[in-house]
């Protein structure tokens, strides 16, 4: 029943939902297979003359397999608006026992909405027991289905995606670098959480500040990507991290020597941008000038 552009489309969904459905690759191989023993021989044909070879990037990180079991399960629940009961689970998979530290009681959770982001599942729920909301990632739950309805609920801000992705806590965990490194910064978690790098972990310290642990090639790529926050940093952890800092300072120093650009505070400024930040009542000159005169 496809036409020659359907077959093509359903080829190309098949090969690349791995990229972003990640635990399915066997599933989608063994579909187009099917798909392609009862299509006519030309779609056939067309169909084998598009083989994708998809490569992994540095900044990938691949999220266990999901239980088709559990995702049926956390899919029709949100379908058709039935609670349901949750365990956590470890990274590994493995259900921590009563007594260990990371042990947590199982939960009863309102399932809204299914999002798939960088790879991963995530389920987007309302928790009974703390009447909060919470995102969840999905292969770290095992569910438990349940017959009792409820009642949908308008979600944090009306914005999914922003609550997806703001949310520190949605159970990432960090992926293996060479360079391994944390730091507190001047930000609040639900900050930095939407624009930390995919397996980083992001812990929530106080209303304005939180912890970063990432990893990256090299320590200079740690540092470089925590300067991206432009904002202060402290704490940072291990030496060789805050020995990478001071390099890289020290190498953007030298490259800003010469620069035909006036200076603010030391730091040279492209052009417009001085006269601009020592304008306006927020600046730190207009500030400092507001205390002598009091």
């Amino acid at each position: 029943m496809f036409d020659h552009d359907q077959a093509l489309a359903v080829a190309v969904a098949l090969q690349t939902a791995p990229s972003t459905v990640l635990g399915l690759g066997d599933d989608a191989a063994r579909t187009l297979a099917s798909l392609e023993q009862a299509m006519p021989p030309a779609l056939r044909a067309s169909l084998k003359s598009l083989r994708l070879t998809r490569l992994q990037n540095y900044w990938e990180f691949l999220a266990p397999p999901i239980d088709p079991t559990a995702l049926t399960a956390v899919g029709a629940a949100v379908r058709h608006r039935h609670v349901l009961v949750t365990e956590t689970l470890r990274a590994d998979g493995s259900r921590p026992e009563t007594g260990d530290d990371d042990f947590l009681p199982a939960r009863r959770i309102e399932p809204h909405h299914l999002v798939v982001w960088a790879g991963r599942w995530y389920l987007v729920a309302y928790d009974l027991e703390d009447d909060q909301w919470r995102v969840h990632r999905v292969d770290r739950l095992r569910p438990r289905p349940t017959t009792h309805p409820f009642s949908a609920r308008e979600l944090p801000h009306g914005d999914l995606a922003g609550f997806v992705m703001s949310s520190h806590d949605r159970g990432d965990t960090l992926a293996a670098w060479p360079c391994t490194g944390t730091a507190r910064l001047n930000l609040p978690a639900d900050v930095v959480a939407r624009w930390a790098p995919g397996g980083s972990v992001v812990e929530h310290l106080d209303t304005e500040h939180c912890r970063l642990t990432l990893g990256a090639w090299s320590w200079a790529g740690v540092a470089g990507i925590l300067a991206t926050f432009d904002t202060e940093l402290t704490d940072l952890h291990p030496p060789q991290l805050a020995q990478a800092c001071r390099r890289v300072a020290r190498r953007l120093a030298t490259s800003a020597v010469g620069a035909a650009a006036p200076e603010l505070d030391g730091v040279a400024e492209p052009r417009g941008s001085a006269a601009k930040s020592r304008s306006g009542s927020g600046s730190g000159a207009t500030k400092q000038s507001q205390r002598r005169r009091r």
